[in-house]
């Protein structure tokens, strides 16, 4: 692929993400899994293989292509590849079978729409590092140390959260208010932490493939995250008024 074609369909990603965003946000649509779940989205499948197989695309994707691409790999090359594979060996591997949730489903319409969608994240990043990026990365710059700080951050609060979310359900059946930690200010710190986990990796790698996940990660979880909120609000009676959604103190 032409590195002017492929830029194009950066941009073309970049702007169907900011069209769903809007879309999600003014329409106030809620994605039909996990507390949204609704039967009317057609066949079900298991909340653990569902979260599997949305998972893998983006798991297999990226490294391979890295690896059978025809660059040559630097330094840097290696440490997005750890990066990437550790985040989603967690996603895809581990918190799946953490979950907690008995007999709960999800949409196959939602599976296979994550599917894509982390199909084509996978592809744009790892095509770009095993095709197109420039060679000879070899120093490290301030830059890379922030982005690794904002990575390593954002894993540490996403952990953190998915631990103490699936000690809650482990505590009693049905959902609670979250308290402590994160949750004083933000009712979801686990979207929050993704967001900036992969902020920093668009530093790390700085390309434009990063930056349109980043940008995809946003408009992906600010509405999801809004949507969390409005749900604890309309669910119970003593939720915190000065709780936020995803952003603390602000939204």
């Amino acid at each position: 692929m032409k590195i002017e074609n492929f830029y194009l369909l950066n941009y073309a990603w970049i702007g169907i993400a900011l069209i769903t965003f809007l879309s999600l946000v003014i329409l106030k649509i809620r994605a039909p899994y996990g507390r949204h779940t609704s039967r009317k989205w057609g066949k079900m499948i298991s909340n653990h293989w569902g979260w599997f197989w949305m998972e893998l695309p983006a798991f297999l994707l990226f490294p391979i292509l890295v690896i059978i691409g025809p660059r040559e790999k630097d330094w840097l090359t290696w440490l997005l590849v750890g990066l990437w594979t550790l985040h989603y060996f967690n996603r895809t591997v581990i918190f799946p079978f953490r979950l907690r949730t008995r007999g709960k489903k999800m949409p196959l319409t939602i599976v296979f729409s994550a599917l894509f969608f982390n199909g084509m994240n996978g592809f744009l990043n790892g095509y770009y590092l095993g095709y197109l990026a420039p060679k000879d990365q070899t120093e490290i710059t301030s830059i890379i140390v922030v982005g690794l700080v904002l990575f390593f951050g954002g894993m540490y609060i996403n952990q953190g959260t998915d631990s103490r979310l699936i000690s809650l359900r482990k505590e009693k059946e049905g959902y609670s208010i979250p308290q402590g930690w994160l949750f004083k200010w933000i009712s979801c710190p686990n979207h929050f932490s993704e967001i900036i986990e992969w902020i920093g990796f668009a530093l790390i790698a700085w390309s434009l493939p990063s930056v349109t996940f980043a940008v995809w990660t946003f408009c992906n979880l600010i509405p999801r995250a809004l949507n969390h909120h409005a749900w604890y609000h309309e669910n119970f009676e003593d939720y915190p008024d000065k709780r936020k959604a995803v952003i603390p103190w602000l939204w």
